[in-house]
Order: C-alpha cells, then sequence, then structure tokens
C-alpha cells in the first residue's frame, strides 16, 4: 500500500472545507479526520474541527480541539477568535474576552475578534468596554448590522436611549429584515414611554419572524402599559404557543386576564403557576400573582426566585458597613411615582412634616418629570429632590453611596417601573421596602420591610425575608390635606338611577375574582334597585363583567362603570354610593383610604397575605373593625346584613364621619412620627453593630 505524503492530503482538505462551507458537517468532520490520519499535527483540520464542535454545540470538545491547533502555531488570529466563540458559549466570559484579545494582537483590523469581545464583555457587565469594542468593530466594517444592533443595547442598558435608537435604526437601514433589530428598538421606545412607537416596532419583527417569542413577549407588555389588555393578552397567547417555557410569561398572561375580567380557566392557570413555582420555575413575576390566591409562603418563593435571577445581590457591595456620624439621619426616598400617583397621594404629608431637624430627607425619581400640582408640591418637600430617570441602576447606586445616605428606602418593590437593581448593589448600610409593594422581595439586601401586626400576622412571620418593623396603629400613611371637591355629581350625571343601593368597588379590574364576583351578584339578585358602580379600567372588562352578571342571573345594566376622574372629583363621587364592597385577594389599598376620606364605609375580608389585608388595617385605625371580616361567607352575611339595614348603615357611616378626625388613620403628624422612630430605631441597631431585627414601634401616646 502506498505511504501518504503532505500532498495527498490537498484534495480532501478542499473538498472538507466546501462541504463545512455548505453546512454538510457530518461530510466535512469525515474529511478532517481523514487528513488527521495521515498528518496527525496538521492544524487547519484540528481547527475546524473544533470549528464543528462549536456549531453543533459542544463547546467543550470545540476548546479543546482548537487548543491542540494552537499548541501546533500560537500565531492565528482566526483560531483564537473561534475558540472565544466556544468559550462565550460555554458562559466563560473572561476567558473569551482573553482569547479575543490574543486574535486581536496577532490581527488588529478583525472585526469579527472585535464584535465577539464585545458580546462577552455585555454578558459580563463592562458595558462601556463592550460599546468601545463594538465601535471597532463598525470602524472596520461599518456595514456589520449585527455590531449596529448589539451597539444599541448597549447604548440602551446604559440609557443613552435616543443614541440606542439611532444605533437600531442603523442596523434596520442596513437590513431591512433585522427582526431582532426591531425588538431591541421596541424596548428603548418602551423605555422612553413612547408606547405606540413601540408596539409598532414590535409588530415589525413579528411580521419578520412569526416564531419570534420574545417580540410578542415585549410586545404584549408595552400594551399592557397602554391598558390594552385584551390585545396584550392575543400577545402573550402567541408567546406562550412558541414558546411555554419563556420566564414569567404565565405570570403575565394570568395579569391580563384578570385586567380584563377574563376568568376562563382561572383556577387552572393560578394551580399551573403555583405549582411551577414550587419546582423552582420562574412562571410569574411576584405582582402577578398578588391577586390570585397563593399564600404567603408561595408568594416568597415567588419573590425569591424572580429577586435571584433578575435582580442579584452585587457580588462587591458599594456599603458593606458604615457607622457615619450625620447631624441628621439621611433618608433616601427611591421611587418613580413622584408625581400624580397613588403613592404620592398618599405620602406628601409625610415627606412635608419629616422633622428637619432630626432628618435629611432625599428623593431620587426615576419616573416622569410632570405630575401637575403633585410634583413641584413634592419637590418643595425635600432637603433634595433629584431627577434620575435618564440613569443606569449602577450610577443611581453610586450616587446613593456617594451621598452617604444611612437609609434607603424602596417604595416601588416590584410594581411596574421599580429598579430593584439600585438595592442589589446594595448603596446604603440599611435598605427598607415600604407601602409600593404589599409583599416580601425575597432579597437578602433588602433588610427591614416597614407593615403592622394585622397586615403580617405572627402566624405568617416565616413568609418574610425581610426583618419586620411594626408600626402601630396601620403601617398605611395618608395624607389628611387631600381635598375632596365641593361639586358632588348628580346620580345621573354619574351614570346612576335615581333610587336605589348604591354598591361601589373602585378598585382596578384586575383585583375583582370571580369569588367575590360571585357575592356581589347574589347581592343584586336578592336587593331590588340596587346597582354596582365600578371602575372602568379599559374597554374591555365591561363587557367581559356585563356577561359574566347575565350567567348569574342578574342584568348587566345593572353593573355601572366609572371612568377616570382627577383625584379631587373621583374622592367627591363616593358621597353617591352607599357602602364600598372590597376584593378578596389583592384588597383596596390607596382606594380604600380615598373612600373612608370620603366618608364611605368599606366593608372587607382579610385572608393570608399582606395584599389581602391592608383595608383591615385601615378600617382598624380608622375606628371601625366590625366591618372586617374574615370568611367569604362571614363577608357575604354581613353585606347582606348592611343592605337590608338601612339604620346599621347609616349609623356606620356617622361613626366613620366622626373617627376620620379623631383615630390614627389620617393623623399624618401621628404616622410620620412613628416611621421617624422606626427609622431611629433601625439606625441606632446599625450604630451598635447589631443586625437587623423584628421590632415593634411604640404608639405616641
Amino acid at each position: 500500500m502506498k505511504t501518504a505524503t503532505a500532498t495527498d492530503v490537498r484534495p480532501a482538505l478542499r473538498q472538507a472545507l466546501a462541504h463545512h462551507q455548505a453546512g454538510r458537517l457530518a461530510e466535512a468532520e469525515a474529511l478532517y479526520r481523514r487528513v488527521l490520519s495521515v498528518q496527525p499535527r496538521h492544524f487547519d483540520s484540528l481547527h475546524l474541527l473544533g470549528v464543528i464542535a462549536h456549531q453543533r454545540g459542544q463547546n467543550d470538545e470545540a476548546v479543546r480541539q482548537i487548543d491542540a491547533a494552537l499548541r501546533l502555531n500560537p500565531n492565528v488570529a482566526g483560531a483564537y477568535s473561534n475558540r472565544g466563540n466556544a468559550l462565550l458559549a460555554l458562559g466563560r466570559f473572561k476567558d473569551a474576552v482573553a482569547s479575543y484579545d490574543r486574535a486581536i494582537a496577532l490581527q488588529p483590523d478583525f472585526a469579527g475578534a472585535f464584535y465577539n469581545r464585545g458580546n462577552a464583555l455585555r454578558e459580563m457587565d463592562r458595558l462601556g468596554d463592550a460599546l468601545a469594542s463594538y465601535d471597532r468593530a463598525i470602524a472596520l466594517t461599518p456595514d456589520h448590522s449585527d455590531a449596529w444592533d448589539n451597539r444599541g443595547a448597549v447604548l440602551a442598558a446604559l440609557m443613552r436611549l435616543d443614541e440606542a435608537l439611532a444605533s437600531f435604526d442603523r442596523a434596520i437601514v442596513l437590513r431591512s429584515d433585522h427582526a431582532n433589530a426591531f425588538n431591541n428598538r421596541g424596548k428603548a421606545l418602551v423605555d422612553l414611554k413612547r408606547m405606540p412607537e413601540a408596539v409598532a416596532s414590535f409588530d415589525r419583527a413579528v411580521a419578520i419572524r412569526p416564531d419570534y417569542a420574545d417580540a410578542y413577549n415585549n410586545r404584549g407588555m408595552a400594551l399592557r402599559d397602554l391598558d390594552r389588555h385584551a390585545e396584550a393578552l392575543e400577545s402573550f397567547d402567541r408567546a406562550l404557543a412558541l414558546k411555554p417555557d419563556q420566564k414569567y410569561l404565565a405570570g403575565a398572561r394570568l395579569l391580563a386576564r384578570l385586567h380584563i375580567c377574563d376568568w376562563r380557566n382561572h383556577d387552572a392557570d393560578c394551580a399551573t403557576i403555583v405549582s411551577s413555582l414550587a419546582k423552582g420555575v420562574a412562571s410569574s413575576a411576584p405582582f402577578a400573582l398578588m391577586a390570585t390566591p397563593a399564600t404567603p409562603r408561595e408568594q416568597l418563593r415567588c419573590a425569591e426566585l424572580y429577586a435571584a435571577d433578575r435582580y442579584p445581590p452585587a457580588p462587591a457591595p458599594l456599603v458593606r458597613h458604615s457607622r457615619r456620624a450625620h447631624d441628621r439621619i439621611r433618608i433616601a426616598y427611591l421611587s418613580a411615582d413622584f408625581h400624580d400617583h397613588a403613592t404620592a397621594w398618599l405620602m406628601a404629608g409625610l415627606f412635608e412634616q419629616h422633622d428637619r431637624s432630626r432628618f435629611e430627607t432625599i428623593a431620587l425619581s426615576f419616573g416622569p418629570a410632570q405630575g401637575g400640582a403633585m410634583r413641584p408640591r413634592l419637590t418643595r418637600s425635600f432637603d433634595r429632590f433629584i431627577d434620575v430617570r435618564l440613569q443606569t441602576d449602577q450610577a443611581i447606586a453610586e450616587l446613593v453611596a456617594k451621598l452617604e445616605v444611612d437609609i434607603a428606602v424602596d417604595l416601588k418593590g416590584f410594581t411596574q417601573e421599580s429598579r430593584p437593581g439600585i438595592f442589589a448593589k446594595r448603596p446604603a448600610p440599611i435598605q427598607a421596602s415600604y407601602i409600593g409593594f404589599p409583599g416580601t422581595m425575597g432579597a437578602s439586601y433588602i433588610d427591614y420591610v416597614i407593615a403592622d401586626r394585622f397586615v403580617i400576622p405572627e402566624a405568617q412571620r416565616d413568609a418574610y425575608a425581610e426583618k419586620i418593623v411594626y408600626l402601630p396603629d396601620s403601617y398605611q400613611v395618608n395624607d389628611r390635606d387631600r381635598r375632596i371637591s365641593d361639586c358632588t355629581p348628580s346620580r345621573a350625571e354619574a351614570g346612576l338611577p335615581d333610587r336605589g343601593l348604591v354598591l361601589c368597588c373602585f378598585n382596578n379590574n384586575f383585583k375583582t375574582t370571580p369569588d367575590v364576583f360571585d357575592v356581589w351578584m347574589r347581592l343584586l339578585r336578592e336587593i331590588d334597585g340596587s346597582v354596582l358602580w365600578l371602575l372602568q379600567g379599559n374597554t374591555a372588562a365591561p363587557a367581559n363583567l356585563r356577561r359574566e352578571a347575565e350567567a348569574r342571573g342578574v342584568s348587566g345594566e345593572r353593573l355601572i362603570f366609572a371612568v377616570r376622574a382627577p383625584l379631587d372629583d373621583h374622592l367627591a363621587r363616593h358621597r353617591l354610593a352607599d357602602l364600598f364592597l372590597d376584593t378578596r385577594h389583592y384588597n383596596a389599598h390607596t382606594t380604600a383610604s380615598d373612600a373612608l376620606w370620603a366618608g364611605l364605609p368599606v366593608l372587607t375580608c382579610a385572608g393570608e397575605t399582606f395584599a389581602s389585608r391592608v383595608a383591615g388595617s385601615l378600617l382598624r385605625a380608622v375606628g371601625l373593625p366590625e366591618l372586617v371580616t374574615h370568611s367569604l361567607a362571614d363577608y357575604e352575611a354581613l353585606a347582606f346584613r348592611l343592605a337590608r339595614d338601612p339604620e346599621m348603615l347609616a349609623g356606620l357611616t356617622q361613626k366613620l364621619a366622626r373617627n376620620r378626625e379623631t383615630y390614627p388613620l389620617f393623623d399624618t403628624a401621628r404616622s410620620t412620627r412613628h416611621l421617624e422612630a422606626a427609622f431611629v430605631t433601625m439606625w441606632e441597631r446599625h450604630q451598635r453593630g447589631e443586625k437587623p431585627a423584628d421590632f415593634d414601634v411604640t404608639a405616641i401616646d
């Protein structure tokens, strides 16, 4: 048999390369191995076998093969670049960057290596370095559409949103069918609050790629923010059909259904989400569980999974332990809601009444700058009011640390427009969650949740990751200066009948669930002439609720829907109602305070979760504990009794009128002193070197 020589492998290598370029990997691999059987130290065959392994997802094998080739010839830039690609796929980002750096050292004009180096740096959250790497790739290859797209994603992460849009637009000019660029462009438009344009961009992405599950999900989120919940549901349904295991999608879809009161398969959907969470599957964001029967421990599990995945603790906290001695305790409130928003309506008086001789207050606002009369009022109420909405989480956290904040208070939690990533970097020695999110955040970097003994009963203590501050009275502060319009609309102007009992619930539509709706419909069936007055949160909910009413034997016309109105007018129209009927799993919170401040009694049913016990806390603090029930049967029985006994109901209304002026719920100064006492205890513990611990705040006499 004739012995092969070096020249014998050339035809086989040429044929192998042709197969490889055509995507016929098995044929190419066989020929590369044939070459190696003749020349075991053949660099190209070893290198390209590594490339094939990477293309097949066998990245450990890819690194092994390419390393073997580089031992033969350590001066081939392309081999280092391909090695970097395999390391990148393995999540070994630091090693990948080192490999790309070696490729670039050997070939300084290697655009592909710069591009992939940018991808690795982006994964390491080294965004500035990633941007520089993409810029270099683009300088070398100006028509590299993927580099323009990824450059835009980095700019968006840096909150340089207008520049990001320009970069995405350039990617699209270079490649009009660049679905990923349209998707990323849509996300940047969401961050800019340009929702209709964002939806149009997501529409373009899914038109190009009908199987693009992520774009359908993002489209659903943008439609949700536009209160177009029926369309959002369609988008989530499509995303779920394409990719059933997409993180948090099942919860987002359930919440969209709740917003439009579409309760088909409701119990099954809730059970499926809870079951998947128990298995460690991130099927829902925490907020989406609030209006479901999920238990406090199930909500804790959801929060733990979400925080660990989306907002893990920074490996190097900005502040570890500081015993700084300021003249005043320095409190920073962080929120997107420093404008006409429910949180601001509750807290404006507190911000104004802080004792400035003992506390220095700072607002860090990452929400919209507009907000009618509320925004300037809030701006005046702090020692410092800083707009940080176009800054990254890292930059805001560094600012908190630079300001030497003693206690950072998160007013958002896991609600819309929240920024838990700031707190994950531990910018303050003490970090607390208050008022915005009614539950645990399941995160080690939140030291305290500010609550009261009713919203977190002792039996549920182990369902909270934080240490608990128990305020006396109610945890919820209220602004007793909220104005109620002197002009009350007529029943006709509000769309109500001239006579008959008016039962109302001005909670957001998503809080209404089938179990409590059943009770409401039984009331309407039995109480002649009664109507149910609800808030119209979106255009789809009224039709669905009227259909559900008809299915329960109640004319849909007996459901009256109120459109949103300015706060003072909204408070005034409460005077037309006789009784506020609360929802079950997610109570009225600010909405309950609105009703009580306007003089309307609220009937609630307290459950086990924080969200289901807030109205009960408020009623106890205004001296109406008799309106707090603890089962749906008792809730229904008391509702019937009040509906049939006008004198009893009138007595409660009169009692509320007296109590709202004298009981703690609307005593802003008292609530402020209690919260300040909580801050002092937190800080004194920290100054003594003690870890956070549960504690009660003593009520002011």
